[in-house]
């Protein structure tokens, strides 16, 4: 071993180091960082050195200053966004991959993260029970996996009409209109946006009281459609009636995308029937880092026309050939990280019970938090079909108040939200290391603030 190699390996040791301490340390800190914390960050406010300070003062300042005002989502108090806390071997397992140091675009240029990946991509579709054909993205978030999923029913739809997209472009295409939930996820918008869907090419059907889609009030369908449905309705958790819309949008002609970012995964436990008919779709996306505790920045998309999302990806060069479900072809990045080899290693090790019990487990302790703020005096909007819940205090005022006092004491963190009108407390259950005594702290915590 040549001193160059020592020198990085003892480097690389002191990392791993200030991590362990980091992760030694979680549950004694703030959920959220303290004012205090928050000033220090002033210090990484340096005009740009002349000559390289180093890298262990480097890591010095990034540890000393920057984990003091980290978020504590990797903890089992943080109710917010639906992030679950990182399952030790999907941390492990993008350690190593930060070591291979290679970009996955395919077998020429990571044989080893090509098949893992593809493993990774057949025990998805088995353990959500999606059409085994399908072919799987692993990519950033649900909001790029929406935008490929779009891009390859569109181009499918005009296709069907004869339009060449590829060779013809957009202008002068026959029309394709959208068909979304009212209540839509954000991400989803964003996507239609950035495709160059406007305003006037959105419809929105009316939800039920529990928001979702109402098949009675179901704008009219047709082969210039696509129908963007949702498994996990950001705020109540609920899922739209797929057995209804689906077969209703199929007899159209109409292009079917199920935004399942952490919905999807009641497919792999108890509660599957809350998404009966989901499978009968044209694409899916779901995310890795809020259910299935992943790390960050891993998400995947699927589609059943493994060759509609080839055709619409593929970046072939004739300096790099790659063979058909080469990641770099399902996905938006040409140069890309192995997000699938996290998820890979999550279901091999939890294994299909594994998972089934941190869905369940998650949502029993939902319910568990629900039935603990009705009898301290909260009112609890929704059903709590699954790991969502939110509820407000007498009024919109008292509500706002118990959020920031929650948010300030750094025992707990939830964020807020509007439901029908009406300000709500917005809390989600979706850590692996969350238990009875987090949800029972919470509740008292909650009780003690309404006053």
């Amino acid at each position: 071993m040549n001193n160059d190699v020592e020198r990085e390996i003892a480097f690389l040791e002191e990392a791993d180091r200030r991590a362990r301490a980091y992760t030694a340390g979680i549950g004694q800190r703030p959920v959220f960082p303290s004012a205090h914390a928050l000033e220090g960050l002033r210090r990484f406010e340096e005009a740009l050195p002349a000559r390289g300070l180093g890298n262990a003062s480097t890591l010095a300042l990034l540890d000393d200053v920057g984990s003091p005002a980290a978020v504590e989502t990797n903890g089992s108090r943080y109710f917010g966004f639906v992030v679950g806390a990182t399952l030790p071997v999907a941390a492990a397992a993008d350690r190593l991959v930060l070591a291979w140091d290679n970009g996955a675009l395919g077998h020429v240029t990571s044989p080893v993260t090509a098949a893992v990946e593809k493993v990774a991509g057949q025990w998805l579709l088995d353990i959500l029970d999606l059409p085994r054909e399908s072919a799987v993205g692993f990519v950033t978030s649900a909001s790029a996996g929406t935008l490929i999923a779009v891009a390859a029913a569109r181009r499918s739809l005009l296709a069907r009409r004869g339009w060449d997209l590829d060779r013809r472009g957009l202008h002068g295409a026959p029309p394709v209109r959208v068909v979304t939930s009212e209540l839509i996820h954000v991400v989803v918008k964003k996507a239609l946006r950035i495709l160059g869907f406007g305003t006037d090419d959105i419809v929105t059907a009316p939800v039920d009281r529990y928001g979702r889609i109402d098949p009675a009030q179901l704008p009219e369908l047709d082969e210039n459609t696509i129908v963007v449905l949702q498994a996990g309705e950001v705020n109540t958790g609920e899922f739209d009636p797929f057995t209804a819309v689906v077969p209703i949008a199929r007899e159209a002609g109409s292009w079917v995308h199920v935004d399942g970012a952490f919905g999807l995964w009641a497919r792999a436990s108890a509660h599957s029937a809350l998404a009966d008919g989901v499978d009968l779709a044209d694409s899916w996306t779901v995310d890795g880092h809020k259910w299935l505790n992943t790390p960050y920045d891993c998400a995947m998309v699927i589609v059943r026309d493994r060759a509609a999302l080839a055709r619409t990806m593929t970046s072939e060069a004739a300096y790099t050939q790659a063979d058909g479900d080469a990641q770099r072809n399902l996905t938006l990045e040409f140069s890309r990280r192995a997000r699938g080899v996290p998820v890979w290693a999550a279901l091999r090790a939890l294994g299909r019970d594994g998972v089934a019990d941190l869905v369940e487990r998650s949502v029993a302790l939902a319910e568990r938090a629900a039935a603990g703020l009705r009898e301290a005096g909260y009112t609890v909007v929704n059903r709590v079909v699954l790991n969502q819940i939110i509820a407000h205090a007498a009024t919109p005022q008292d509500t706002a108040r118990v959020i920031a006092a929650a948010q300030a004491s750094g025992a707990v963190w939830f964020g807020s939200s509007v439901w029908q009108g009406v300000p709500v407390m917005r809390i989600s259950v979706s850590s692996w290391r969350t238990t009875g005594d987090d949800i029972d702290a919470l509740v008292e915590l909650l009780a003690s603030l309404r006053g």
